[in-house]
């Protein structure tokens, strides 16, 4: 025989031994696809069709699920970028805070702040009922619980943003207070003008009602905490050693700058939940917000390294950590509608922005914000709402911007406003500001009574 024969026929062997193994290993998959089909028409007997519109409704659960654990992560992220900006000897009281505003948030959130936020109540103020009030339907039905966490943990967001503005120098039983009202009733309102549509319980929020956009809340929840931090900053004063007697700042600077590193790349990730997820849809478009949203950070994280070399000489860490955090904040509002270079603009301009901001407030207003939290969350969402009008997919609108100026003067003036009442009342109650010896000890100690780094205490008046 030739070998050419011989060839041919060990071939189709081969071939045929193959086929019958492939039949032999997909026999358990087409039984299991007909068990599964069989499963279906069983379903449908008992009146439990499964359809388009509910395989689409439990997608839209899990994603958005999954976007409220991303931002829940963000505690983490806020916590770590403070401590890493602040004193060592504070770490304790900075981690604790941030365990305990998100906790007394979530209670308030139950109690009263979400039919407050949700309800439909009239243009300016959701129900008043509590622990939940009636079970208000959202989306139909299906996303209701699932939008209860997921707008909870944006309540978090707005209250731990304060922590930082009043870091080093704050009163424990304090901040365990205005965490609460800020998540149970100044935010919640404030929310409700502009995002009361999202529930179907029928009400518009009079900030809503004239169009005003605010996607993922560059403006109703970070500006929103901002300005409830920079009324506690002003409040509260400067930390200890902060001013020279003729008003000249001193740097006091950050123990752990790769933990506050850390901080802002988890910050980063999360808010891949913050701002797709607030789509609360597994639909196409959270590919385009996840990539606009991307572009702006890393936008701000090249132009705020760069200014900080250009005029402080040196490429600044911390800077350009806060120019990252700054591009996400300013993308926040429009993330869903301004263009792909929109995006990079914005998020560049916003890492610029940062950081003069810093050094205005510090240096001419002579307000002490440790980390930043003003200029990156109110400065920056303040621009971010009114940029979104410049690079808006379908073309810059006048009134439209217009609009957009209403709603971020009109948060600033509630936020600010509220701030100033509630921290002047908690100042001249039960308090608002550590004692000198607990500042100058460190508050792990004088609030805690533990240290974050044993045997590594600094005694200091800084």
């Amino acid at each position: 025989m030739k070998l050419r024969s011989i060839i041919h026929i060990t071939v189709l062997g081969l071939l045929a031994s193959g086929a019958g193994v492939f039949a032999q290993e997909a026999a358990p998959d087409v039984t299991a696809a007909a068990g599964a089909a069989a499963d279906i028409v069983e379903a449908a007997a008992d009146g439990d069709v499964v359809t388009a519109e509910s395989v689409q409704m439990n997608l839209d659960i899990v994603f958005t699920a999954i976007a409220a654990f991303l931002v829940f992560f963000m505690q983490a992220g806020f916590a770590m970028v403070e401590s890493g900006f602040t004193r060592a000897k504070n770490a304790c009281n900075i981690m604790m805070k941030n365990l305990m505003d998100f906790s007394m948030g979530t209670i308030g959130w139950l109690v009263i702040g979400f039919t407050l936020m949700f309800g439909a109540g009239n243009g300016f103020l959701g129900d008043l009922a509590f622990f939940g009030g009636k079970n208000i339907d959202v989306a139909g039905g299906g996303l209701s619980w699932t939008f209860w966490i997921f707008q909870c943990v944006f309540a978090g967001t707005a209250a731990t943003i304060v922590s930082g503005a009043m870091a080093g120098r704050t009163k424990f039983i304090s901040y365990l207070a205005y965490s609460a009202v800020i998540c149970a009733v100044i935010y919640p309102i404030s929310g409700h003008w502009a995002w009361a549509g999202l529930s179907a319980a029928g009400g518009s929020g009079w900030l809503e009602s004239l169009g005003f956009l605010d996607f993922a809340g560059s403006t109703v929840v970070h500006s929103c905490g901002a300005w409830l931090a920079l009324a506690g900053a002003v409040t509260l004063g400067a930390r200890k050693g902060k001013y020279t007697k003729d008003g000249k700042a001193k740097a006091i600077l950050g123990h752990n700058i790769p933990m506050a590193a850390l901080g802002v790349f988890i910050l980063w990730f999360g808010w891949f939940g913050f701002n797709p997820g607030s789509q609360t849809a597994g639909v196409s478009a959270i590919g385009y917000i996840a990539i606009t949203t991307n572009l702006a950070a890393a936008a701000g994280a090249i132009s705020a390294m760069a200014v900080s070399w250009v005029f402080g000489r040196k490429p600044d860490v911390s800077m350009a950590l806060n120019g990252v955090l700054a591009g996400l904040v300013s993308i926040t509002a429009g993330c869903d509608i301004v263009t792909l270079w929109g995006a990079v603009i914005i998020g560049a301009v916003a890492g610029i922005l940062v950081y003069f901001s810093v050094i205005f407030i510090d240096r001419v207003l002579k307000i002490d914000d440790p980390v930043g939290a003003v200029s990156v969350h109110g400065v920056c969402g303040a621009f971010g709402t009114v940029a979104l009008v410049f690079f808006h997919v379908d073309g810059f609108s006048l009134s439209q911007l217009g609009t957009q100026l209403i709603g971020v003067a009109a948060m600033f003036a509630w936020a600010f406003g509220c701030g100033m009442i509630l921290f002047n009342l908690i100042k001249f109650t039960i308090g608002l500001r550590a004692s000198e010896e607990e500042e100058i000890r460190g508050l792990d100690i004088g609030e805690h009574g533990n240290e974050a780094y044993s045997g590594f205490q600094i005694f200091s008046a800084e």
